[in-house]
């Protein structure tokens, strides 16, 4: 074992302990979470309204607080933006981090309180160290730097003493001296507003040096190591960094793009750990590599609860964690030491595991496809894209799918705008491949699909190479946390797309 890496286990054996606890105990340790956020924010204006020293524990909780959105619950971060102190929790809050919002001319601007990084957005990285260093003990990957792309929104001050920007920008201010040390690029590199400026300032300045792991979203670290051999001309990043061992990927389904990251980083000993982060707080971490779903951490000042999403509608069907059951797909509900309460996040999961509690992402409460009652998710299209791509040989890059509208006599259907990375010999074999396997993972789809009775097979457009790049680009979408939304239940995007075809 690698001296630093048997210093790195040894100095995280108690955190280890913490995280058996939690996986032996769990009810346990979410009630208290709750019993600590509660006490910590009975004082504020928020708990006063909802009278939080009266709630002994989560079944009054649920009956007492409404469930809220960002829209619901904007009126009291606002009044935070604002400078007024003591609103939905005690201590100052001094950042906020802008996110894409509901729109695409509105951003969301969560509140990140001392706690909130200290427990929650530090400590998932921290953890990440631990688990690696715990399961592979052989693991070189200390010895290096870890590379991260980093956001598009330096932060800014609010008027007052807050600031706001991209949590990737918080992170960076509030990483301590050493962990710095062991991150490329520079900080004034990695904020960078331009991306593709941003990506050329990353070759120059990491190409020499010993990068052994990187993380980010998967779709925008394609793009920085595509850009990284083209500087370098080699033919594979392992040319480049030949002691690479490490992704940590979130923000998005990874199984689209794990073929391509295989190509050009081609090594036995490569490890792909996915995270479940986000602006409002860090989650989910994937602890076993032999499977694809995240342990869901329940120490980080995080309370949660999960609400059906056939009842979606009903807020008052939301169930502790206790009260979860395998293969339901819920709406996550948070309310954590930021000073967020029974928050949709506007992310669906599916537990896998009820002992330990693992989830996996399979989309949002925004994005799916029902025009037709087909209720077609991201978790579907992704599992059936995955079997097409296997049937027919070929890789996708990006895509997105929308409804085609019922005209007059004309039946509904889908439209699927795909770019491939490798193309298949027959499109309309990969589209048929696509709708039989949506039919064996989606039964909705299956009954509308019968005999083409509501729902004709699904449209193919192929995207030339870029397409999706330069649309991501025009609307301002392009690096950081920005995602392409993958399905959506009118044809906003796909129109938009189409006009760039």
């Amino acid at each position: 074992m690698p001296l630093l890496t048997q210093l790195v286990r040894l100095f995280f054996l108690r955190r280890l302990r913490e995280i058996d606890r939690f996986r032996s105990h769990p009810a346990e340790v979410q009630q208290l979470q709750l019993q600590k956020l509660l006490r910590q924010a009975s004082a504020t204006a928020f708990g006063k309204e909802y009278r939080f020293d009266e709630i002994r524990d989560g079944r009054q909780f649920g009956e007492r607080i409404p469930v809220t959105d960002y829209a619901a619950f904007g009126s009291y971060i606002d009044r935070i933006r604002r400078g007024e102190n003591n609103v939905t929790w005690p201590t100052d809050i001094r950042w906020f981090a802008k996110s894409s919002g509901t729109t695409a001319s509105k951003s969301k601007f969560i509140p990140v309180s001392r706690e909130g990084l200290r427990n929650c957005h530090l400590r998932g990285p921290m953890d990440i160290v631990c688990m690696v260093a715990d399961r592979y003990p052989e693991s070189r990957v200390f010895s290096g730097k870890t590379l991260t792309l980093g956001g598009s929104h330096r932060l800014e001050n609010t008027g007052g003493t807050a600031q706001e920007g991209d949590l990737s920008a918080i992170l960076i201010e509030n990483t301590p001296r050493f962990g710095l040390r062991m991150r490329v690029p520079k900080p004034e590199t990695a904020l960078i507003a331009d991306f593709e400026r941003k990506v050329e300032a990353i070759c120059r300045e990491t190409v020499s040096q010993n990068v052994t792991s990187f993380a980010g979203v998967p779709s925008w670290n394609l793009v920085m190591l595509k850009k990284i051999l083209e500087y370098t001309g080699k033919n594979n990043i392992l040319e480049v960094w030949p002691n690479m061992e490490l992704f940590a990927h979130g923000g998005m389904n990874f199984k689209p793009y794990r073929e391509q990251y295989r190509q050009i980083i081609p090594s036995d000993r490569m490890k792909y750990i996915e995270t479940y982060n986000a602006s409002e707080g860090f989650f989910a971490i994937q602890d076993d590599p032999a499977t694809d779903d995240m342990l869901l951490m329940l120490d980080y000042g995080v309370y949660y609860e999960f609400l059906p999403m056939q009842h979606l509608n009903d807020p008052s069907r939301a169930v502790p964690l206790e009260g979860v059951e395998r293969g339901v797909n819920y709406a996550l509900i948070i309310s954590t030491c930021n000073g967020l309460w029974r928050y949709m996040i506007g992310d669906t999961v599916e537990f896998t595991s009820l002992a330990p509690y693992k989830i996996k992402i399979t989309g949002r409460t925004r994005h799916f496809i029902n025009a037709f009652g087909e209720e077609v998710i991201v978790d579907n299209a992704e599992t059936a894209l995955q079997a097409a791509c296997e049937a027919t040989g070929a890789r996708i890059a990006e895509y997105t799918a929308g409804p085609v509208y019922m005209t007059g006599q004309s039946k509904g259907s889908h439209q699927w705008i795909v770019e491939f990375s490798v193309p298949p010999a027959d499109t309309e074999r990969f589209a048929d491949e696509l709708d039989r396997a949506l039919q064996q993972v989606n039964s909705d789809y299956e009954a509308k699909r019968f005999k083409d009775t509501t729902l004709l097979r699904p449209t193919l457009t192929v995207a030339p190479e870029g397409t999706f790049y330069r649309w991501m680009k025009e609307r301002g979408k392009v690096g950081g946390q920005n995602k392409v939304p993958r399905l959506y239940n009118d044809r906003t995007y796909i129109d938009q797309l189409i006009r760039l075809l």
